[in-house]
């Protein structure tokens, strides 16, 4: 149980920082794919890159006309040869561009700044914040127990043959004399939706419209993702920062300019030395020429 009074005024805030976003809007992506980042220390952070794909309102439900309130985002652009004609109606009455397709997020308050139209951009979200991200995952078609459900396979000798990773037993006897519902046996594996909860963003580039989350998240490259604010209580932490990087930049162009310097310091002393060694070697070869004379 946590303790409220252990607590100061500005860890309070920062913990519950969130809460008032559990049910606001959210995004729509799509999976780039996966790189990773050096923090400070110079430690990997294994990032999967978010493309945020032109989010805009389609519409606005309120209580009063629909019974509930909700914003419905589209994302992407797609031909209008490739909709339907109620789709296609349903933009037009927006006036907005067709989109790829639509997802709905139910919302306790509408804001007062939106409207139909306005474009969602991808610094809605800062980075330190906890999110929630929806994708499909990848399809691995039939497969068996042992891999589906996790299940131990038979000996591999001892008389064994055939049956290394064979189900085994899936029904009683003449009573029930059937098999229940519901029993772990081999089929389709994956292709359905799962949420992967409080990943932490690490950075937010607004100028690409892209985001960096740590961790890897369900779905392969291309596929549409939902990135929603977490249902999770969490304290929101900064992992990696810019301006580290641009004094380490900086600091690197100081060197590089002091080595810059030392080298042409080095450059005129040799060429100083040089013309005195050819000073002198002419010097002693004149006053050769006036002793021989």
């Amino acid at each position: 149980m946590l303790r409220f009074s252990t607590l100061n005024n500005t860890e309070l805030t920062n913990f519950f920082h969130f809460e008032d976003k559990k049910m606001s809007i959210g995004l729509v992506g799509i999976k780039t794919g996966m790189t990773r980042v050096f923090d400070e220390s110079g430690i990997s952070i294994p990032v999967t890159v978010i493309n945020i794909d032109t989010n805009r309102v389609s519409q606005i439900k309120t209580v009063d006309r629909d019974g509930y309130s909700a914003v419905q985002i589209a994302y992407g652009n797609q031909k209008e040869s490739r909709l339907n004609k109620a789709a296609l109606g349903h933009y037009k009455k927006s006036n907005i561009s067709p989109a790829k397709g639509q997802v709905e997020f139910r919302v306790k308050e509408l804001e007062d700044n939106l409207s139909v139209g306005s474009s969602i951009k991808v610094d809605t979200f800062k980075a330190g914040e906890h999110v929630d991200i929806t994708g499909r995952t990848l399809g691995k078609g039939f497969q068996g127990g042992v891999k589906r459900h996790h299940f131990k396979t038979q000996d591999a000798t001892h008389g064994n043959s055939i049956s290394h990773r064979a189900l085994g037993s899936t029904g009683q006897c003449q009573d029930p004399g059937r098999v229940f519902k519901g029993k772990k046996m081999p089929g389709h594996l994956g292709n359905v939706n799962r949420t992967i909860q409080n990943l932490t963003i690490v950075k937010i580039m607004a100028d690409e419209n892209i985001m960096l989350v740590k961790g890897s998240i369900p779905g392969h490259k291309g596929c549409v993702v939902i990135i929603k604010p977490t249902e999770k209580k969490y304290t929101p932490k900064e992992i990696f920062s810019e301006k580290e990087i641009k004094e380490a930049k900086d600091n690197t162009d100081d060197s590089n300019e002091t080595l810059d310097s030392s080298a042409n310091k080095d450059n005129n002393v040799d060429k100083s030395s040089s013309t005195t060694e050819a000073n002198s070697s002419n010097e002693n070869k004149n006053i050769e020429e006036s002793k021989n004379e």
